[in-house]
């Protein structure tokens, strides 16, 4: 089964898309996949592939700051992080809506990432009823707690900050799925983190689960760091072929 990988730019947004070349035309469920921090679009690129393999066209954006948009990283903590996050959440929707109109997407829509694309995809799912299904893989479902917890380090290493940290950065709570877990809505929702990851607290989605008894969430926790293998890749792939597929 070959595939075909379009780099496109969509306005200022590089992507990937990834699908199968004989469908390439064809109207297929749609996924959008994020890449993490410091990462890009081609590092996700096996995932998509399993994707696309599986029948979905697969879309795989750089993040603002990264990949084909590279800036380097501000020394003002965190700015970069949240920025890229949010440029994320502003760009979806034109990204979808663009597939749409080209007749290629319709409302079989699933999102997807890692690391800070997983806290992308758990953003997104607060705002985004349209989302059928997601997977967020070493991500967080509490971007607060992460962003205060930012906070306290740098004021434990002594260093700059804005006064009005919290102020800048108001939007996350309204993006924060442990603090609106209504707004999932019932909708299947992946979750994978290695038990000894130490970028991305493995304790946040662990604490989220044990605190929202959600049908159709699946977690799934292993004693891996910071990384994704092979077998987690199938994984989320047989997640959407099973959630999407059977919604389509």
């Amino acid at each position: 089964m070959k595939l075909t990988i379009r780099k496109r730019t969509l306005g200022t947004i590089p992507l990937l898309e990834v699908v199968q070349k004989e469908n390439r035309n064809e109207l297929l469920p749609l996924i959008v996949y994020y890449h993490g921090w410091q990462s890009s679009k081609e590092l996700v690129l096996t995932q998509g592939r399993k994707l696309a393999q599986a029948g979905f066209r697969v879309l795989l954006p750089d993040a603002a700051n990264h990949g084909d948009r590279y800036q380097e990283m501000t020394r003002i903590p965190s700015l970069t992080f949240w920025q890229s996050i949010h440029t994320n959440l502003f760009e979806y929707g034109f990204i979808v809506n663009h597939f749409r109109k080209l007749g290629l997407a319709d409302d079989r829509i699933g999102v997807g990432g890692v690391s800070m694309g997983g806290f992308t995809t758990c953003a997104l799912l607060t705002h985004n009823p349209e989302i059928k299904a997601a997977a967020c893989v070493m991500g967080s479902p509490k971007p607060v707690a992460y962003r205060d917890r930012i906070l306290k380090r740098a004021k434990e290493m002594n260093r700059f900050y804005p006064h009005d940290y919290e102020s800048l950065l108001s939007w996350i709570p309204s993006y924060d799925l442990s603090l609106r877990p209504e707004t999932l809505a019932g909708r299947p929702l992946l979750f994978w983190h290695g038990t000894q990851d130490r970028i991305v607290p493995y304790e946040d989605t662990a604490a989220f689960i044990k605190e929202n008894q959600i049908p159709n969430v699946r977690f799934i926790e292993e004693g891996e760091k910071h990384l994704v293998k092979g077998p987690t890749m199938d994984e989320i792939t047989s997640f959407f072929v099973r959630e999407m597929t059977s919604q389509s």
